[in-house]
This record gives structure tokens, sequence and C-alpha cells, in this order.
């Protein structure tokens, strides 16, 4: 089954002071550079959302898509431009600033997609869904499209409108750390630099 990622790094990042998380650094590598890292074995074309900063998203090798409106509409939109430009059936969607996801995150996504007939399949752990961490078919456009032209943007109750499966990784519940503030980002680097060191 071949698969296109699609990384979303078009947020506003407000928590982070305005800065652009996908190219903020974690162990002297932008957090795009972990996730481009991580997935580049897992999926057979990675493209990028982003808004700002695009020539040195561009400098990192991959194609970018820009929201086709200026007011941030959020993941779904990244998820739609995934869904547009994906060479492959199925899509997958990450977040830029997940450094540590799993390294069999579209495999398990896939075999319960397929197992369960469904159209989009949802990563989850301790009881939370990471809406953001799913695998869905192409076929699943035009609904998308359809929500996004009603006003809505919550991803999870679009998701739902689906045939819809959660997949549970409660044994890998840390490999979904996303960073929000410079904080987060602190922390981390301190956890894998004392990793390193032990």
């Amino acid at each position: 089954m071949e698969i296109t990622a699609i990384i979303l790094a078009g947020g506003r990042a407000t928590r982070m002071h305005g800065e652009d998380k996908g190219l903020m650094c974690l162990s002297q590598k932008p957090l795009i550079q972990h996730v481009i890292d991580r997935l580049t074995l897992q999926v057979n074309e990675i493209i990028v959302n982003a808004n700002r900063q695009i020539t040195l998203y561009k400098a990192i090798g991959y194609v970018i898509h820009k929201d086709d409106t200026e007011d941030f509409l959020g993941p779904l939109a990244g998820m739609s431009l995934g869904l547009r430009y994906a060479k492959h059936e199925y899509v997958l969607t990450v977040p830029c600033d997940s450094p540590l996801l799993p390294l069999d995150l579209a495999e398990r996504l896939m075999t319960a997609l397929i197992k369960n007939s469904a159209e989009i399949a949802v990563a989850s752990s301790d009881n939370r869904t990471h809406p953001v961490f799913c695998l869905c078919k192409k076929s699943v456009l035009p609904s998308l499209t359809a929500y996004l032209e009603k006003g809505n943007r919550r991803v999870n109750a679009w998701q739902k409108s689906l045939n819809y499966i959660e997949v549970d990784f409660s044994d890998c519940s840390e490999s979904f750390v996303n960073l929000n503030t410079p904080e987060d980002l602190a922390k981390l680097e301190l956890t894998m630099s004392h990793k390193h060191t032990t």
C-alpha cells in the first residue's frame, strides 16, 4: 500500500511567540527534520503544508503547499491540501512538532484501516485521541471540502462523520508529545540530552 504523508506546519504557533514551530531546533535539528527522519521509511511521498518561511521549508527538499486562504483555517486546511495533492491512495497526516512520532505509525494505522474496512484511522493513547495523527483514503476529500465550506473547523467532528476507527498506541504514549511552548521544547531537549549521557 503506497502512502503519501503530509506534515502540518501551517499554524500560527501563538504559544511559541509566533516562531515557526517546524523550524525550531531540537538537538541541533529543526523539528520538521526529526519528523521527516521518522516518516521516510514509513511512506512513499512526503509533502509539507506551510504558510510562512516558505524559502526555509523549501530548502529541506520537499514539496510545499500553502493554504488556499490567508486566514489560518487550522489542521483541516492542511489535510485538505494533502488529500488534493497526494500521489497515492492513502494519506497520512502528522504535525510538525512531534519529533518522537512512532516508527510504526503508518503500518499500525493501515492494518486497522484495512481490517475494519474504515475510511479513516486515528491514533489514540491513554484514552486520548490524537486527531492530527491519522491515515485516510483520498476518497474522503469531497466530505472534507463540504465540511470546510460550511465553516466547520473541528478535526475530530469531521473524522467521526466518516467510517472511523481509533488505533491504540498506549504502549508508546510518549511518542505523541507535541511541543506547543518554548518550555516544552526545553524540557524535551533536557530529557534527550540526559538519555544520551546515561
